[in-house]
């Protein structure tokens, strides 16, 4: 099939006055989706504007309660995902559906085996399978290695290959790029390239309005679950496509009042550090942090930023090094001991470190605070008090939806890591650590993010940023400690930060003053 033979005026997904409804929550309302053959059409809205739970009914994951959906102009009735795949429908959903201990192949291939004989599987026919297919569409993976031995940005090329292995002609990326490094990001927008030259059509679910302008022909905004309206994406800016989503103008500036820090609150001292291998992963690194500072930590990933943070919560052991928080040594403490001293914690994955999904959120809210008198007494926690403290948060926080009895894992992403910002800033802790802080959160939600972090800061707190992001560690620091193959190797004034003079330092060319 060439690009030329493919009739682009086609509609290949038509979602009609689509509205669901969980009991009285109404999270999509009256919301129409047209996608036309081999385009890429982003799907914009804040957390929790109904984006997902959208496209999990076209997905068969969810059935809507009033609507109709069209495939190729042909009405359908999706009851589940079975019914979807039939229909040439794939979701890559943002946490991935991968089983680790099996090799890519075995992922791919897993409930449509090849087989050969009494219905023995023919891997050897999969293995070659998956091979022709990565190669068809440039998607290449090694079919042998398994699943918890690759990169992130593979392990989501192998769900792509399992969504197209499955006869996908219409893709869903929900926040394909929330995980991904930047040169990740840049080959998955070749992909999806690659892919709608191909004829497929892909729904791109994003906050990341740069790379909706990079990626994707047109965008459809909702707002609170309300259609918006839909845009052509060359013929927008960055700025209304923003104005859109939120209601209201956004600033991307990080407004910052001058602050000239004081003590130092955090102290490392030629810290190593091994990671799960065995192998070192912090090779002496050594930093400061002081009151009234932000402290933004710039790297590749994988340079040991997740593991330099899991030391600094006790979740991880140094092998040698100091790590001293205003002036007590802490080195090795349990979390708790560190916790009791002073440092707070955003964790860099929201759902295996920061929360407990089955519990409620306003369970969540007082996770490390449930000994408190206000929260407890004797064996016997005050739901009154947990519940009246969770509704302050929910409002100043804007978590959604405001109601603290929902279970965590019923909120999307954006509103888990609400919740966890909400607990960990209102802790009021000497050193607050952001990892990630921001991942999967719409612009909205990441000025408000932001403000948070500058606010602890003008409070004279310390804070550590660690973040993939390079734009938001030069718009949010006060300071920049540039990490490569587990060392800072230059810190530099964020007044004073050039973009390419960091790339350079973070792929181990330069380095800054210490």
């Amino acid at each position: 099939m060439t690009r030329n033979s493919i009739d682009f005026t086609q509609k290949a997904v038509e979602m009609v006055n689509i509205t669901k409804k969980f009991g009285n929550f109404v999270a999509n309302d009256n919301i129409n989706l047209t996608v036309h053959k081999g385009e890429v059409h982003a799907l914009l809205g804040e957390n929790g504007a109904g984006k997902s739970t959208l496209m999990n009914i076209l997905y068969g994951l969810y059935k809507q309660t009033s609507g109709d959906i069209y495939i190729y102009g042909k009405k359908v009735n999706i009851d589940n995902p079975n019914v979807a795949i039939a229909h040439g429908i794939g979701m890559v959903h943002q946490h991935f559906m991968l089983i680790p201990p099996f090799t890519v192949a075995e992922n791919i291939i897993l409930g449509m085996e090849p087989t050969k004989g009494l219905n023995v599987i023919d891997m050897q026919k999969a293995i070659e399978d998956v091979r022709e297919i990565s190669k068809k569409y440039s998607l290449y993976v090694d079919p042998l290695a398994k699943v918890e031995d690759i990169s992130v940005g593979m392990q989501q090329r192998v769900e792509i290959l399992k969504a197209l292995y499955r006869g996908a002609e219409i893709l869903i990326l929900d926040e394909p790029t929330a995980v991904l490094t930047p040169q990740e990001i840049k080959e998955l927008i070749q992909i999806m390239r690659n892919l709608t030259n191909e004829g497929k059509s892909i729904i791109l679910i994003t906050h990341k309005l740069k790379e909706i302008k990079e990626a994707a022909d047109f965008c459809t905004v909702i707002r609170r679950g309300k259609y918006i309206d839909t845009v052509d994406v060359s013929k927008t800016t960055e700025d209304e496509l923003a104005s859109m989503m939120v209601g209201r103008e956004v600033s991307f500036k990080v407004d910052k009042k001058p602050m000239i820090p004081s003590d130092v609150v955090l102290r490392v001292d030629s810290l190593v550090a091994k990671d799960n291998r065995g192998i070192n992963v912090l090779d002496g690194l050594s930093l400061e942090v002081r009151k009234g500072e932000i402290l933004g930590i710039a790297g590749i990933d994988g340079n040991g930023q997740s593991e330099l943070v899991e030391v600094l919560t006790g979740l991880r052991q140094a092998e040698s090094g100091s790590v001293y928080i205003n002036g007590k040594e802490v080195t090795n403490k349990t979390p708790r001991e560190i916790f009791e001293s002073g440092i707070c914690n955003i964790p860099e994955d929201r759902q295996k470190r920061g929360l407990v999904l089955d519990f409620t959120v306003a369970e969540n809210m007082i996770l490390e605070n449930y000994a408190k008198p206000q929260f407890s007494k004797g064996f016997r926690l005050l739901e009154e008090n947990i519940s009246k403290f969770a509704k302050e948060l929910i409002e100043k926080f804007d978590v959604r939806p405001n109601d603290e009895t929902l279970k965590a894992r019923a909120l999307s992403g954006g509103n888990q890591q609400k919740i966890i910002i909400a607990r960990e800033v209102t802790n009021d802790p000497d050193l607050l650590i952001a990892t990630q802080p921001t991942r999967g959160l719409d612009v909205g939600a990441i000025e408000f993010v932001h403000k948070s972090l500058v606010e602890q800061r003008n409070k004279g707190k310390a804070v550590l940023l660690v973040s993939l992001e390079l734009d938001e560690v030069m718009s949010v620091s006060d300071r920049i400690a540039v990490i490569y193959e587990g060392k800072i190797v230059g810190i530099v004034d964020a007044k004073e930060a050039d973009e390419n003079v960091l790339g350079l330092m973070m792929a181990g060319g330069a380095e800054g003053e210490k």
